[in-house]
């Protein structure tokens, strides 16, 4: 049975897992509140700079709370009309950090489930990730394996999730690589499901300078073309957070 994810479950774990610009935050909002008479600061150039740093990241904390506490994201029912039962071979891939591969299971008894974990402490260089990894431990069945090489079978696989973890290969060459691997074990017929927050308008309002760590459309796009994949279907699942439905080139959509 799929582990039910504690109430505000996804916003603590953000705190938790990038307390630092959280930390930064409160010492400049409190250094302020102390340097303000010291500066001499004008009321409403103090007041502009207490709400240059606390809009945003209050803003920042809002968004993700819905997205993963509110939205319903994790109860996966947005893949009903993307993903048919039986689902055969399932593949879930993560960077370091799963919180879907018991959900997927449960939702999809039928299918075998393999779960695979690309993090590379040399090449995913995120603090996060490193603090996800110590919070929570991995899957139980989860194999590490290299992007570049995943040990299946040519067309072995029905269905490939990687959900919140591509944009961890920040390197474009190694990310075509890993891109150019799903189009290999996927069965034709199969489908790949990305997940991600893109770098756009709507992120920038939510996340201003972190929204860099998301990649835009368009890098997307190149990926999966450099790949011989083809974009059969994109759901918004919040404003936020988009989901790629790839296929083989050549299968029908």
């Amino acid at each position: 049975m799929a582990a039910i994810r504690k109430p505000y479950q996804g916003i603590t774990n953000i705190i938790r897992f990038n307390w630092h610009y959280y930390l930064i935050a409160a010492l400049l909002v409190l250094a302020l509140v102390i340097f303000r008479f010291m500066l001499h600061l004008e009321y409403w150039f103090y007041l502009g700079l207490l709400l240059l740093i606390i809009i945003p990241t209050s803003v920042s904390l809002l968004v993700s709370f819905f997205i993963y506490d509110v939205s319903g994201f994790y109860k996966l029912k947005w893949l009903d009309p993307v993903v048919s039962r039986p689902a055969g071979n399932i593949v879930n891939i993560n960077a370091g950090f799963d919180e879907t591969s018991a959900l997927l299971q449960a939702k999809f008894p039928e299918a075998a489930v393999t779960v695979f974990d690309f993090y590379d402490p040399a090449m995913h260089t995120e603090i996060s990730i490193r603090r996800a990894r110590q919070a929570y431990p991995p899957h139980k069945n989860s194999i590490k394996v290299n992007t570049a090489t995943l040990p299946l079978s040519d067309g072995s696989i029905n269905h490939i999730f990687v959900i919140f973890a591509a944009h961890e290969i920040r390197n474009d060459g190694e990310r075509a690589l890993f891109f150019a691997e799903l189009n290999r074990v996927l069965l034709p017929g199969g489908k790949i499901i990305i997940v991600e927050h893109i770098r756009d308008i709507l992120n920038f309002i939510a996340y201003s300078i972190g929204a860099f760590h998301f990649l835009p459309a368009g890098c997307w796009m190149t990926t999966f073309n450099k790949a011989n994949l083809t974009l059969a279907r994109k759901i918004k699942n919040t404003p936020f957070v988009t989901t790629f439905i790839l296929t083989k080139n050549g299968d029908p959509s």
